[in-house]
């Protein structure tokens, strides 16, 4: 994991943003992804993500082998609720290794949620996903979705080598589709795709970020 930027590296903070103004949508509006809503939040912020890159998305799909759905699970989340997830895993970070310093805690929380002034999700760029089936079944990616760097000992970085190779093969389809599509992955979370903010920006070396925090 050395070699991996995480979301905590200050040259992702550094990516200027040039907001450009491009709306949120409701991705359930047409139909035309399938949907997991087990990450919904009150306002049903979960399914909503920048035009340009629901865009994406469906052409993402359009790409992928026959038989196969790309099934969406979380979109935008508001900077608070990014804040109270991030914070959720300092706190189980410090209780695990209650002798790291802050920074310690900030950098290792990253690999995971990202801090709330740089955060894909809260920009509406960022969408966690997965494949299925024709029939809509979620197929095994090797990890539950969200599973932690502790919880999976590692195996949710998308180039994890201790999983099974139909759940490699199954990665390597998702990341095919999705990298054709424009978006790029946050390498510690097999399921996180973007496009259009700091990161992305970074990882495809644009100037500047289209796309900044929405709400609060």
């Amino acid at each position: 994991m050395d070699d991996i930027v995480l979301m905590s590296d200050p040259r992702v903070a550094a990516v200027p943003v040039q907001e450009c103004g491009e709306p949120l949508v409701d991705v359930r509006r047409d139909g035309s992804l399938l949907l997991d809503a087990s990450r919904q939040d009150s306002e049903s912020a979960f399914a909503h993500l920048r035009k340009g890159v629901h865009e994406r998305l469906l052409h993402a799909e359009e790409l992928l082998p026959g038989g196969l759905r790309l099934l969406f699970v979380e979109g935008y989340r508001p900077p608070a609720l990014q804040r109270t997830y991030f914070e959720e895993y300092v706190d189980e970070l410090r209780a695990l290794h209650p002798r790291w310093s802050v920074g310690q805690l900030h950098v290792a929380a990253s690999r995971y949620v990202s801090p709330p002034g740089i955060a894909p999700h809260s920009a509406g760029a960022a969408v966690d996903l997965t494949l299925a089936d024709a029939d809509g079944r979620e197929l095994d990616l090797g990890t539950r979705m969200n599973a932690t760097p502790e919880e999976s000992a590692g195996a949710c970085c998308t180039e994890a080598r201790d999983i099974g190779a139909e759940a490699r093969e199954l990665r390597t389809v998702l990341g095919s589709a999705l990298s054709a599509a424009g978006l790029v992955n946050y390498p510690t979370e097999w399921w996180h795709w973007s496009f259009g903010d700091r990161y992305w920006a970074l990882a495809t070396g644009r100037p500047f970020a289209p796309y900044g925090p929405q709400g609060r």
